[in-house]
């Protein structure tokens, strides 16, 4: 027990940190629409921790933590004169767009986040623990299985009502291109391929400005605006 509850406490930290971040922006706000959406998964995955539905919970919450910290860096350097990531320019840039759709802002978001940095989120992980991406494949795969429950639920509490179905065609259209699955399956291959590149650190930082270039690409086709 003593052991589990060393590694809770830095899932309470971003947990916290998330938490401040919905109290302080606007409802409307597009970092916002992400950030409860994550505050919400994040707190399931601390629930299953919790109650050791993981077989390593110190893995569990270190990968947790690591993959967290991405997202709060990127708000953070959202906020200074340091440049955010490419991949999370295109919500930081649209964030109050009147023309972008709650859902858009929300899929924005887990696109940057799954696309480009759970993968290396995967190897902060590995690097913290010592240990290779298969060590901690159930910890992925489990957490990805939060991920899979809770998407089903934010469509149909983000999707426009019968009274905007004038704009459902074009984006149930837009939201049709973007498969959380195939972003997971992905991010799992970066990892590892990421991990073998460690001798190739350079060949590794070109891979991973590439990756970070391409999210951000299809976080601005997800942010297109759309009629009222």
């Amino acid at each position: 027990m003593a052991q589990l509850e060393q590694f809770t406490t830095p899932v309470d930290a971003v947990i916290s940190r998330m938490r401040a971040l919905d109290a302080a922006l606007p409802e409307r706000d597009g970092v916002a629409v992400f950030n409860r959406v994550y505050l919400t998964v994040t707190e399931e995955v601390d629930r299953h921790i919790d109650a050791g539905a993981f077989p390593d919970p110190r893995a569990a919450a270190t990968l947790d933590v690591r993959f967290a910290e991405r997202y709060l860096a990127a708000v953070d350097s959202a906020d200074r004169v340091r440049r955010a990531p490419a991949c999370w320019r295109p919500l930081f840039q649209f964030r109050r767009h009147p023309g972008v759709r709650p859902l858009q802002f929300a899929l924005a978001g887990i696109n940057a986040h799954i696309g480009h940095d759970l993968a290396l989120a995967v190897v902060d992980a590995c690097r913290s623990l010592d240990c290779a991406p298969t060590d901690l494949e159930d910890e992925f795969e489990r957490v990805g299985g939060v991920l899979d429950s809770l998407e089903e639920r934010i469509r149909d509490a983000l999707l426009p009502g019968p009274d905007l179905l004038r704009i459902a065609d074009p984006l149930t259209h837009l939201l049709g291109s973007w498969s959380l699955e195939r972003a997971r399956d992905a991010a799992w291959s970066t990892a590892r391929a990421l991990w073998a590149l460690r001798p190739l650190p350079e060949v590794a930082a070109e891979l991973t400005e590439r990756l970070d270039a391409a999210v951000g690409l299809a976080g601005r086709m997800l942010l297109t605006p759309l009629p009222d």
